[in-house]
């Protein structure tokens, strides 16, 4: 296996920047995920990685080595694709032992690579079958075991599993990480699912406009968000926000009600913030002591439940394990924990 860097990239499509100076170090046997919107230049920056896309200026390096000259064949990486791009016409095995036949593999050493890769996924009884009678987990699993066969320096997954039904994603998922666990593989998984990203990543590259926003491990994204787009998009029901005006030790909502911070932040009284809390951090409270915020929507989950509301006049939920909430309305009180407060500037940057 091998580490990645990415210095000072960049990729532009004529006139349209698609990525801008991106900087990434990816350590030998690490699993990071790209994540962000559609356009964010997740896909782009993979593909490059790949040697799919040109490097318009910067470095991309594998194992010490600068690749951006290199064909796709020569870079010693394998790639997982969204659409499987298996051969119909070619049972399991074939499919799985194609690439090493092209390379002209020794049988014996074919036969043992591809008999590993296919106990490692479960592969064992459906070997002579062909992608016409396998399910769509069956046949993401082969894409999966023709990229293992192949013992590459990086494992690339754009977006694998974004054609899967909820359940089948939710155990590919664990297949995945349990997989990368007995690897031990340098990996780069790109999806816009907030989701796969927080239970599969070691880091986390949060994207938005060809920029990286914010890199870190899973739960430094979730807790400490670097700025208003890794706060919204990260966590889900999303991150609640409102405007307000910095106080001494305190900010003011519109309506003049002042929430207590739990440190003083290195902001000038009277500066605009945005205050950020996660609808589980929200706390219903008693009439004298909150905030009054009409109920629009109550969605059981069957683990907790969601309240949409209306908090002046901006939209607001909550997430609540307490099913005393089914009952809620038309009114409920609320209140903010200063613990749970996340302070944005007037740029959107986290306040500090």
């Amino acid at each position: 296996m091998a580490s990645i860097d990415i210095q000072n990239v960049k990729k532009s499509f004529g006139h349209v920047h698609v990525l801008q100076d991106v900087e990434l170090k990816i350590e030998d046997g690490e699993f990071v995920v790209l994540v962000g919107p559609s356009g964010c230049g997740k896909s782009t920056l993979l593909r490059m990685i790949a040697g799919l896309e040109e490097v318009t200026s910067g470095e991309i390096r594998i194992a010490g080595n600068r690749v951006n000259e290199l064909h796709p064949k020569d870079r010693d990486i394998a790639m997982v694709f969204q659409s499987y791009a298996l051969y119909p016409h070619m049972n399991v095995a074939g499919n799985m032992s194609y690439s090493l036949k092209l390379r002209k593999t020794a049988k014996d050493k074919i036969a043992s690579v591809v008999g590993a890769a296919a106990s490692k996924l479960g592969l064992d009884p459906l070997l002579e079958r062909r992608p016409k009678a396998l399910s769509g987990g069956q046949r993401q699993r082969v894409a999966m075991g023709r990229a293992i066969v192949r013992q590459p320096k990086a494992f690339l997954f754009d977006e694998p599993l974004s054609n899967l039904d909820a359940r089948l994603r939710e155990q590919m998922r664990a297949e995945i990480k349990k997989l990368h666990g007995d690897l031990k593989a340098t990996s780069i998984y790109v999806t816009h699912d907030q989701i796969e990203a927080m239970t599969l990543a070691d880091r986390i590259v949060a994207m938005y406009g060809g920029v990286v926003q914010q890199v870190g491990s899973p739960l430094e994204l979730y807790d400490r968000p670097a700025n208003l787009f890794v706060a919204g998009f990260i966590g889900s029901p999303g991150m609640n926000f409102l405007d307000a005006t910095y106080r001494n030790g305190g900010a003011q909502l519109k309506d003049g009600t002042v929430v207590s911070l739990s440190t003083p932040l290195k902001l000038a009284v009277g500066d605009k913030v945005t205050l950020g809390i996660r609808p589980e951090h929200v706390v219903m409270t008693s009439e004298e002591t909150g905030m009054k915020a009409s109920v629009e929507l109550i969605e059981p989950t069957g683990f907790g439940i969601i309240l949409h509301l209306s908090l002046h006049g901006l939209p607001f939920k909550i997430f609540t394990l307490d099913r005393a909430a089914l009952t809620a309305g038309p009114d409920v009180n609320v209140s903010f924990p200063a613990q749970h407060l996340h302070v944005f500037d007037a740029k959107g940057e986290r306040a500090s």
